[in-house]
């Protein structure tokens, strides 16, 4: 029984080391091409007006991003619309009007209340990207900038299946590679639709392999500007792929194998390691007769060996979870839970089924709510709080880009869950000290606050899965 304990205290560790969140904004997507070389534009031209329309539409290119650049976008529609409707193909090689529109409706969406108004601007956004792909070659650094625009600028007025399936024209178009700036927000359209089961585990799995290989990629052969983007990309990215390891039958034997046979042969006399890819190999089908699994296990036999529970539910539950039955294991801890009157024993494995949920399944509002029926069982118990604020602290990368504001505030939570940890149980308050001194580091900084408006000391509702009111505090 003791092993188990042991797995899911050093994967919390982990987890909470490898979800920090950090300190820096996510990089923005550089501006689209504006000329091309395509000589065989087929749209209406300057060359194929009349001379006064010529004069008119040349005069009405220049004139409307005068508009733009003083942010005046509803004077900047109407000298657009002129130069848009005499000229879509311009010169034949410029084509930067089309992104100037879809900018101009853009910020006249956001700026309008009138729902139906909305729609029409995306209507409108969506035709002006067709006319585009008409006039001009639409290649694979256009789609990807469209698919970006759709995610963080229109993802109110885009459904997430159009932001997804532009995200994956944009693929498509680049050979399965992806650039660094569409990685993190399709990686988490992905995650969502896996989780939601709206496409299906085949699907989702081709995905998450070519954004891992595209990461891989990318960091070993950038340069420049695109260095910092993947960095940003690695601190967000992997995260959510790796979350989906509690999907059943997401990952493959060959994923879990790569990944759990290289940490043991880096930690070959840990239990924890050892125990986590004895589990995960099994989770992945892998064949027992598999040499890299044989090893694993003699390993397990020879250093980690811990007599089972006596036969029955719990006993059961153990199998389960060494098997790599996550999901089957739950209900059997939660079927002892039910079958015992002993309210200690209720109280620590509810806790563990808390434990699972986290470090397992990746399922952190459930680990939440088993934590707090823990601790209805065990007064003056820390231990659940001590987890619900490094479950809090982990959501860096699932609330917010894993760096910035939206990660950061993540932090404010998890410190009162830590200090309510010690309130309640003296005895943990050495470990709630450390991790309140460790999160309060990634706390956002004065300038961070004042840019927002926001004063040291106020309340904030703090979203995403957490949905919970805290102090503002700042790490400097």
């Amino acid at each position: 029984m003791k092993h188990i304990f042991q797995i899911l205290g050093f994967s919390l560790v982990a987890l909470v080391y490898s979800c920090s969140p950090k300190a820096k904004e996510i990089v923005t997507a550089p501006e689209v091409p504006v000329v091309t070389t395509d000589p065989n534009n087929p749209c209406r031209k300057f060359s194929d007006l009349s001379p006064a329309d010529k004069e008119e539409a040349e005069n009405a290119f220049v004139l409307y991003k005068d508009q733009m650049t003083f942010k005046k976008y509803e004077a900047a529609l109407k000298i657009w619309k002129v130069a848009y409707n005499l000229a879509p193909g311009s010169n034949g090689t410029v084509m930067g009007h089309f992104s100037d529109g879809v900018t101009i409706y853009s910020e006249l969406a956001k700026a309008t209340s009138d729902v139906e108004l909305k729609k029409r601007y995306v209507d409108t956004i969506k035709m002006i990207n067709a006319k585009l792909e008409e006039c001009f070659k639409v290649d694979a650094t256009m789609m990807s900038r469209r698919a970006f625009d759709y995610f963080y600028n229109l993802g109110d007025l885009i459904s997430e299946e159009e932001q997804f399936e532009t995200f994956t024209r944009s693929i498509e178009m680049n050979k399965e590679k992806m650039v660094y700036y569409t990685v993190n927000p399709f990686t988490k359209l992905l995650y969502d639709r896996v989780l939601d089961g709206k496409i299906s585990v085949e699907e989702g799995r081709k995905y998450a392999k070519i954004i891992a290989s595209s990461i891989e990629y990318g960091d070993k052969n950038c340069k420049g500007q695109e260095c910092e983007g993947w960095s940003t990309v690695k601190d967000y990215a992997p995260d959510r792929l790796e979350a989906l390891e509690g999907v059943d039958g997401f990952y493959d034997c060959d994923y879990y194998s790569t990944k759990y046979y290289a940490e043991f042969l880096e930690s070959p006399d840990s239990c924890y390691i050892i125990n986590t890819a004895y589990s995960r190999f099994l989770r992945g089908g892998c064949s027992e007769t598999d040499p890299r699994f044989l090893e694993i296990k003699a390993a397990k036999e020879k250093n980690c060996f811990v007599p089972p529970p006596p036969p029955g539910t719990l006993r059961q539950a153990y199998d389960a979870y060494t098997d790599g039955k996550y999901k089957e294991s739950v209900k059997l801890f939660e079927q002892f839970v039910d079958e015992t009157d002993d309210n200690e024993k209720k109280s620590k494995y509810l806790f563990l089924i808390a434990q699972i949920y986290y470090g397992d399944i990746k399922n952190f509002s459930q680990a939440r709510s088993y934590a707090y029926q823990a601790a209805k069982y065990r007064s003056g118990w820390g231990d659940p709080y001590l987890l619900i604020g490094k479950l809090y602290a982990s959501s860096g990368p699932l609330c917010g880009p894993g760096r910035g504001f939206d990660s950061q505030i993540v932090t404010w939570p998890a410190i009162d869950m830590f200090a309510k940890a010690k309130s309640v149980d003296p005895s943990v308050a050495s470990e709630a000290n450390t991790l309140i001194s460790r999160y309060a580091r990634y706390m956002p900084n004065k300038e961070d606050i004042f840019l927002r408006n926001l004063k040291a000391g106020s309340s904030f509702f703090v979203g995403c899965w957490i949905q919970e009111s805290t102090t503002i505090r700042t790490a400097d």
